[in-house]
């Protein structure tokens, strides 16, 4: 079956290929972090030093990586260096069911974010190659809606594995093994479609830098930059408010759960909503968010924090594939289009790492350590301000849709 790409219609297979890499760009860190408050049981003498590196140095490594494969991408190879770091993820999936010590696992999470980090951008720049168009805009929806789904599917898989074997959880990590063999269908791809794109007219006019449009680059990562940091916090504050509220401890799950479900939801449908909202789309996405926050900040109720989730998630839902869709409009050479995702994946990344300890750096600024929804609060009034930039803005590059 012959599916129309905007470019050279491709056949079901290779389109299969292309969005099975979705699949596990989300994993790294998963299987690991349930298990955190259990490893000085399963490993007495593990340091809380070693704790910290086994989630913090994978999730590092992935940052440089990403510009790494951005790199490479410009090579005539793509599809043997994504066959390469999906055999590198699948082998340290292995690994990790062997693995008999802290180092170990250290050492393989490691190993893991790199491959990790070579594969990512690929995920997203084999769709920017191969699709153009409304078409593109509805494919990388298609990629956000399946890294998300599978996430929520691998966190539920790996609570329930958790409760046995201290192996199990890492069979996650197992996943790779579906795209992995799946790349032969990638060479069906038209080496013209990865290789050698032409240019669209509205990038030829621009200035460049270096095959870059660097107002438009700019503009991508700084709002993903911030969309990215101003709904993170649900993963890193939630589980304290509930605490504080002597809430169960399930209901954290929960929240968990519906964010990320709604966060999957917009990217399946992405096309209508734009075709529904036209130029209020990222608006509305971004009103979605500051709604959300405002549930979580000054409403402490169980369904306030279960209906900030959802709009929080839909909000960065809408956002995400958009952003995604642009990022290979912020350059005039085509073949680069794969770097410029890697460096707006790095503002994603970044975002994740920097985020607690801006927070914790304004809670001191503003004496309130003992707001426990302080975090909540903060990003309310900064989100504000965003809203209103976006309301005034709407017609510019980055946040216009159509």
């Amino acid at each position: 079956m012959s599916i129309k790409t905007g470019k050279t219609p491709l056949g079901a297979g290779a389109v299969a290929a292309i969005l099975s890499l979705s699949l596990v760009v989300n994993l790294p860190g998963l299987a690991v972090t349930p298990m955190l408050g259990t490893l000085q049981s399963i490993f007495p003498d593990t340091t809380q030093l070693e704790k910290q590196l086994l989630t913090l140095l994978p999730n590092l490594l992935i940052i440089p990586c990403l510009l790494i494969s951005g790199r490479l991408s410009l090579l005539r190879c793509k599809i043997a260096i994504v066959t390469g770091a999906l055999v590198v993820y699948t082998l340290c999936g292995v690994a990790y069911l062997f693995a008999s010590s802290m180092t170990e696992l250290i050492v393989i999470s490691c190993i893991l974010g790199i491959g990790a980090g070579i594969l990512i951008p690929f995920s997203t720049g084999l769709i920017a190659d191969t699709f153009a168009g409304d078409v593109r805009m509805k494919e990388m929806g298609y990629q956000s809606a399946i890294s998300n789904l599978t996430l929520v599917i691998a966190t539920y898989a790996v609570g329930v594995l958790s409760h046995g074997n201290w192996h199990l959880p890492f069979v996650v990590y197992l996943i790779p093994i579906i795209p992995l063999a799946l790349t032969p269908l990638l060479r069906r791809i038209p080496a013209a479609d990865l290789y050698d794109s032409a240019a669209t007219p509205a990038a030829k006019q621009q200035q460049p830098h270096g095959g870059f449009i660097m107002s438009r680059l700019i503009a991508v990562i700084g709002v993903y930059f911030f969309v990215t940091y101003s709904v993170i916090i649900i993963s890193y504050y939630c589980p304290f408010l509930m605490e504080k509220e002597h809430w169960s401890a399930a209901l954290t799950g929960a929240v968990t759960a519906v964010f990320f479900f709604f966060t999957f939801v917009p990217g399946t449908a992405v096309d209508q909503i734009v075709r529904a909202l036209k130029g209020a789309t990222l608006p509305v996405a971004a009103v979605a968010i500051l709604i959300g926050l405002s549930l979580f900040a000054f409403v402490h109720q169980q369904w306030a924090m279960l209906t900030g989730a959802a709009l929080m998630g839909f909000g960065y839902g809408v956002f995400q594939p958009i952003l995604y869709n642009k990022a290979p409009m912020t350059v005039s050479t085509p073949r680069k289009a794969t770097l410029a995702l890697a460096i707006v994946l790095m503002a994603n990344y970044t975002s994740i790492a920097v985020a607690p300890v801006f927070v914790d750096a304004c809670r001191a600024l503003f004496s309130a350590a003992g707001d426990i929804a302080f975090a909540f609060k903060l990003n309310f009034f900064l989100t504000l301000g965003f809203v209103a930039f976006v309301i005034i803005r709407r017609k510019s590059f980055v946040f216009s849709a159509s």
